[in-house]
């Protein structure tokens, strides 16, 4: 038998291997000196076969009690969280001493400014029971018998809401308008008010306005047959009976009997209340209860408008006077928009879109007064609330040649703005004519600079640089440029220095036509005709109405600040909505909307495709 020999060359085994070990030591001694001598040298791996395993360091550890480490690792442990402790303490060492320069936040703009002011106006504004943080010292609890005598089965409390202007009475129609105009502006621009901190504010605004229209009529039924129109009159042709408007007095000390309008037939109103309850539903969205109670009140209300037709101003009604309504077309399309929004049903979408229903709104004519969004006329504000709809989801057929319309529409009332054309004329201060030298033009000035100022951030947010008027191109900053300088105007850049906001500025009106803000708080009551030396007097107001924004200057920008002459100096509730509204869309250093919030109700504009089928099997 053979094997190979660990040294390099054939061994042979036979039995002469079996000898003791004391014989093979013997025969080693035999071999060949210079044989030995003479082999190669061993390499590390032999050398290990014949000395065999050394003898191995014995690690050391360290016993933690509860866990045993290598002592070298436990070492470098310790050295490294002291070297970074060390460390630390030295950064924060020289960061301490070494001097700073404090960069603070840029202080607030004008606009910011104002819109903490206008919104104030607001507080100022509210009727009943009023919350411990109103903060307007000289108001109090009004009015706790509003709607005790209205003349309904279902209705009995109207306490609440807003009074109008400089008056108490509470005209739903201009009431319903503002609180929607405020929520539009807080879907839109819902973090601009949060930066401004005022955006839990404008919320409890609208809640407060939305919570009082939920009492006007049976917000629990499915169809409704009346609603209240007003709370309050204002006529005095017919006597010297003590009313709203004949008695000079603070609302808090008011005696005299309060009416309750009621309506059966009054699309307009009940179509504008409507979109007031659904835009609020999305801004309450996360109040799941009480958005939902708000959409179901639109839905009843609006269906109602269909269903009962005619003008709520209609009759010779008391509204008549002060407030009267053209047309109810144009709050069909309106507030059938904001139904779509609020609940994504396109039987709603279809009717906003309808041809016939926006022929009867004009949306297919000119006319003086086109492109003029009011209390009174919509039309303007929901062809731009439709146009986005195009821009950002393009819902294609059946919609999209009424929805082109309206937005080549938009595309022409906001050319009409623009100096360049002759639509409408301006005052030599530059304020644009959109009532064409009629008294009590601001409520529509800044109703303009927010369309304009929304709709040039709509085409920033589609990616789209400008519009065409004609053959001529125009940038969105051309649009938002007109809105600055009609706010800038408003807030004092005009021919007369006058700030026509109450408290901006130093140079502001301060004969303002408001009773509760003429007649001092002292304790005293002034009954109807004894508050009547607080209204003519040529003293200041005792009380300052922060944030209201009076009717402004006549067309020659002359103004006279004169309590009596309300042309000049009344508030209202609708020409402050829009103010806020504009001063938030050009409030802070950035622009932009909030593309997705409004439409968070409406489905897929098309059906998502089905899953793929299963696997064939055999």
């Amino acid at each position: 038998m053979y094997a190979r020999d660990p040294w390099g060359g054939p061994m042979e085994i036979n039995a002469a291997d079996s000898a003791t070990d004391d014989d093979r030591s013997r025969n080693l001694l035999d071999f060949d000196r210079a044989a030995l001598s003479n082999s190669r040298p061993l390499d590390e791996t032999q050398q290990s076969w014949l000395l065999g395993p050394g003898e191995q360091k014995k690690k050391k550890y360290v016993d933690l009690g509860c866990i045993i480490v290598s002592r070298k690792l436990f070492v470098w442990t310790v050295g490294s969280l002291l070297a970074a402790g060390f460390l630390a303490g030295l950064i924060t060492l020289i960061v301490k001493t070494v001097p700073r320069h404090h960069h603070p936040h840029p202080p607030p703009d004008n606009y910011t400014l104002a819109l903490h002011k206008g919104l104030m106006f607001f507080n100022a504004q509210r009727s009943g029971k009023l919350p411990r943080h109103n903060n307007v010292s000289w108001r109090g609890n009004s009015c706790m018998d509003d709607g005790k005598n209205a003349d309904s089965p279902v209705i009995k409390d109207l306490v609440g809401g807003y009074y109008d202007a400089g008056d108490a009475i509470k005209f739903h129609f201009p009431k319903a308008f503002a609180m929607t105009m405020l929520s539009w502006s807080v879907l839109e621009y819902s973090a601009k008010y949060e930066v401004a901190g005022e955006l839990n504010h404008v919320k409890e605004i609208i809640k407060w306005g939305t919570d009082y229209f939920l009492k006007t009529f049976n917000s629990t039924a499915d169809t409704i047959t009346e609603l209240a129109t007003q709370v309050g009159t204002g006529d005095t042709s017919k006597g010297t009976d003590p009313n709203d408007h004949y008695c000079w007095m603070r609302p808090e000390d008011i005696d005299y009997d309060r009416p309750v309008e009621m309506c059966h037939g009054c699309s307009d109103l009940a179509a504008e209340m409507a979109a007031a309850l659904a835009a609020a539903s999305i801004v309450f969205k996360d109040n799941k209860a009480y958005s939902q109670k708000l959409v179901h009140g639109a839905r009843t209300l609006f269906k109602f408008s269909r269903d009962q037709r005619g003008r709520y101003s209609g009759g010779g009604t008391d509204a008549s006077l002060f407030y009267n309504s053209s047309s109810y077309w144009d709050e069909f399309v309106w507030g059938g928009a904001w139904l779509y929004y609020a609940t994504g049903n396109n039987t709603y979408l279809s009717l906003a879109t309808t041809p016939g229903l926006a022929k009867h709104a004009g949306a297919f004519w000119g006319g003086p007064d086109y492109g003029v969004l009011s209390w009174d006329n919509k039309l303007a504000g929901a062809q731009v609330l439709l146009s986005r709809l195009r821009l950002f989801l393009s819902p294609g057929y059946p919609y999209e040649e009424i929805l082109g319309t309206f937005h080549n529409q938009t595309s022409i009332i906001m050319c009409s703005y623009l100096p360049y054309f002759t639509s409408f004329n301006r005052t030599r201060g530059g304020l644009i004519q959109l009532n064409h030298g009629r008294p009590q033009p601001l409520q529509y000035v800044v109703n303009a600079a927010f369309l304009a100022a929304l709709y040039s951030d709509y085409l920033d947010a589609a990616d789209t640089p400008g519009w065409y008027c004609g053959p001529n191109f125009y940038s969105t900053e051309v649009l938002r440029e007109f809105a600055r300088t009609q706010i800038n105007y408003i807030l004092g850049k005009n021919p007369r220095k006058m700030s026509y906001v109450v408290g901006f500025g130093d140079h502001y009106p301060r004969h303002v036509h408001h009773r509760g803000a003429s007649i001092p708080k002292n304790k005293i009551k002034y009954h109807c005709k004894g508050g009547w030396k607080w209204r003519d007097t040529s003293k200041p107001n005792p009380n300052t109405l922060v944030g209201a924004m009076v009717a402004g200057p006549d067309k020659h920008d002359g103004f006279h600040d004169v309590r009596i002459n309300y042309n000049y100096t009344e508030p209202t509730l609708a020409g402050n909505a829009g103010l806020v509204a504009a001063l938030v869309a050009l409030s802070g250093e950035s622009t932009g909307i909030d593309k997705n919030t409004i439409f968070s109700a409406v489905p897929p504009m098309f059906p998502i495709p089905p899953p793929p089928p299963a696997p064939w099997k055999p």
